[in-house]
């Protein structure tokens, strides 16, 4: 036995020695393979850099899931260290949330979005309900890709790169192994890092193609097959499984069994390995394939294991003329910028291509700028009607063709979306919403879109609304809506609830309306309302008649800018809103006028809002108040317990981040005091409260599935306080 191991081990020996000695057009065919990892796949960079640093090339890559993402990186002509660099700049939280900043979405669609809880929405189609592939699309992921190949000055297909190059990826449907070799080398790289159920499938040739890593992790029979390899460099960043009692939740039974899966295909990989092959594994313990924030640490990990190797590898080290020729032919040239010579909208069914157009700044005669570029197509994809929004520069007879290439939801563009929210301060006002919409979206060539909302709960209502765009570009639109609401509404002396009233609502308004930019909306037009109330409960208020039925309407104008950087738990931006509403027959008008920001400082958030709701000519009716009461509106009151005329509101809020969500959803954990101040020139409820009114709270929220969820306790002057719980949708 002893013999048989020394002569294995003389034979290595004199082996590498034949390799290292023989002319350098003889040398060995060498073949690179890199094994996917999440964001372990980083420690791959550090590998390159000592393959660099002792001079030695290879003939072909073969690359799984992150390992494609650098092995294509690497053939398509990057640097170690360049990849070391954007790497290392890249914000990968925020890659992995498709939608640009709230700030850049469309006034309508934040409108839509406040309603509605995130991720609920359920496509409707002519074979039932259907449904995104995963829960991260991949439009951020795929851009950055093109711009770390160059993409944006010309598509990079994998057959035309100087390094023989394979990607692997899975056929989801199948569960075949599928080796892309040919064909765009951003959408090969995109497939194989589509993890099932996080990330969308690739559709390829009439496949659906993810995670390579399920059925070939670590590909080393390709590499060999590839380019004849003589010896095969392989590194394998793969996860470990997790333990059992670690595996609690959904999330962490998919990764796991993802694991379980990758595990047995690379035992089955590793045990094909030569004696002359090189097996690199770095110690990347307490690194997650999730912690994309530690590339930088994770490559120097990948170096020291390579380090260890040097011995070995340096047997296929070549001279330096030797090697500076294999760098030239590897390395891109980045050329000037090309002119655009024309711009095409390609592959639209439904929505009209002058959607698309109205986000390009880029104009024809204008040369590429992927920066402004990126920013278009996300713009364009926060409409809310693409699975993603990709472009290419052909190039044809000399001219430069910008191709834009939105791909329309599979699953739309008719929508269900789903709210809910549960509202109480453990008093007498405690609500739960149910809420449903059916959107049917493209009506006409101008994007009409109808939406029906209906709600139960401790309040019922039924809407519907029409919105329909003037002109292609939706600069300027009509929009008229017709709503029946049933509400209980409370009445409060002395911190003491004296009745409930059940309030019958009928609105219609039809009116005009121009969006201005991606600030907001400018409207205007006529809204009627018939009002019927009547006691529920309690003992009847001159406030509220028993029996009050009112018909009143009138003009309005409102102007609505948000800037803010998300929906809920913003960290900047600003916001503004000003409603006017004229009843010439009742003889007042109204008017509500608000400003918002936010402001961010390491993991502190300020958060500022000043309103006035009051009258400009006339007195408020008693059916039409401004009121105060709930949380963030003078926290220590209940919700709408004060009642008047010409309030006065300010409010500050200070938050500490306390956590962070995983990869792939937006917001944050936050620990918060609010202090309020408000003044009512005239009182309705709670009479006896004169002068400016006080209030204090703390609280802890954060972003949830259902939409944004708080816990807190406020406290307002005379021992009035509250203890609040809100989850869901407004």
């Amino acid at each position: 036995m002893r013999n048989a191991i020394a002569i294995r081990v003389l034979f290595v020996v004199a082996l590498l020695v034949s390799f290292a000695h023989a002319g350098e057009t003889d040398r060995p065919h060498i073949g690179l393979v890199l094994g996917g990892g999440g964001a372990r796949g980083a420690a791959h960079i550090g590998v390159l850099e000592v393959l660099e640093n002792l001079r030695v090339p290879v003939d072909c890559i073969a690359g799984t899931s992150m390992g494609a993402l650098i092995s294509g990186a690497l053939a398509s002509g990057l640097s170690p260290s360049e990849m070391r660099k954007e790497l290392a700049k890249a914000d990968w939280n925020d890659m992995f949330q498709d939608n640009p900043p709230y700030s850049e979405i469309n006034y309508r669609n934040k409108s839509i979005a406040r309603r509605f809880m995130p991720g609920s929405e359920i496509g409707v189609t002519d074979k039932g309900v259907a449904y995104q592939g995963g829960v991260v699309a991949g439009q951020k992921i795929k851009l950055f890709f093109n711009r770390l190949v160059n993409s944006d000055i010309g598509e990079r297909d994998i057959e035309s790169l100087p390094l023989p190059l394979s990607i692997l990826a899975t056929d989801i449907g199948t569960g075949e192994r599928v080796v892309l070799r040919e064909g765009s080398l951003t959408k090969a790289m995109r497939a194989s890092m589509s993890v099932p159920g996080l990330m969308a499938p690739v559709d390829h040739l009439g496949r659906k193609l993810v995670d390579g890593g399920l059925v070939d992790n670590v590909p080393i029979d390709e590499a060999r097959e590839r380019c004849q390899a003589d010896v095969v460099i392989v590194v394998n960043v793969g996860s470990p499984l997790m333990k059992a009692e670690d595996v609690g939740s959904l999330l962490t039974v998919s990764v796991q069994m993802v694991n379980i899966l990758t595990e047995q295909n690379v035992s089955r990989s590793l045990s094909r390995l030569k004696p002359t092959d090189i097996y690199i594994k770095p110690d990347l313990a307490g690194i997650t394939a999730g912690d994309f924030q530690r590339s930088s640490e994770t490559a120097d990990r990948g170096k020291v294991a390579a380090e260890l190797l040097a011995d070995r590898l340096k047997a296929f080290s070549v001279s330096e003329e030797h090697y500076s020729a294999w760098v030239r032919k590897m390395s891109y040239v980045r050329p000037e910028s090309p002119a655009i010579h024309e711009i095409e909208i390609a592959g639209m069914k439904s929505v009209n291509p002058a959607a698309i157009e109205r986000h390009l700044q880029i104009k024809p005669g204008e040369r590429m700028d992927d920066v402004r570029l990126n920013q278009d197509m996300l713009r364009a994809y926060g409409d809310g009607w693409y699975e993603s929004v990709d472009y290419s520069l052909l190039t044809t007879r000399d001219r430069n063709i910008l191709r834009v290439t939105p791909m329309e939801k599979r699953w739309g563009p008719d929508y269900l979306r789903l709210g809910v929210n549960l509202d109480t301060n453990f008093k007498q006002d405690s609500a739960y919403t149910l809420r449903a919409a059916y959107e049917k979206n493209w009506l006409n060539s101008l994007g009409g879109q109808l939406i029906t909302v209906g709600e139960i709960g401790r309040n019922t209502a039924l809407s519907v609304d029409l919105y329909q765009p003037l002109e292609d570009r939706q600069r300027y639109f009509m929009e008229t809506s017709i709503s029946y609401g049933k509400e209980i509404s409370g009445i409060y002396q002395d911190n003491h609830k004296l009745a409930d009233y059940q309030k019958i609502k009928r609105i219609a308004s039809l009116g005009v309306g121009v969006n201005v930019g991606l600030l907001g909306q400018l409207r205007a037009g006529w809204r009627q309302t018939w009002l019927d109330a009547s006691l529920n409960t309690g003992i009847p208020s001159r406030v509220f008649p028993d029996g009050l039925t009112k018909t009143y309407g009138g003009e309005y104008v409102s102007l609505d800018f948000d800037q803010m950087d998300r929906l809920s738990f913003p960290t900047s931006g600003w916001a503004s809103k000003i409603a006017y509403f004229n009843a010439p027959k009742e003889g007042y008008s109204k008017i509500f006028a608000e400003l918002r920001g936010a402001y961010t400082f390491n993991d502190i958030v300020l958060n500022a809002k000043a309103n006035y709701q009051g009258s400009l000519k006339g007195r408020l009716p008693s059916y039409d108040t401004g009121t105060l009461g709930g949380f963030f509106n003078l926290s220590g009151f209940s919700l709408n317990q004060i009642n008047g005329d010409k309030i006065r509101y300010v409010g500050l809020r200070a938050e500490k981040i306390v956590g962070r969500p995983p990869l792939g959803l937006r917001g944050d954990m936050r620990a918060g005091i609010a202090l309020e101040t408000a003044k009512v020139g005239r009182l309705y409820t709670e009479t006896n409260r004169t002068g400016w009114l006080n209030s204090a709270s703390i609280y802890v929220g954060g972003e949830t599935p259902l939409g944004p969820a708080y816990i807190g306790y406020g406290r307002s002057g005379g021992g009035v306080s509250s203890v609040y719980l809100f989850i869901g949708t407004p």
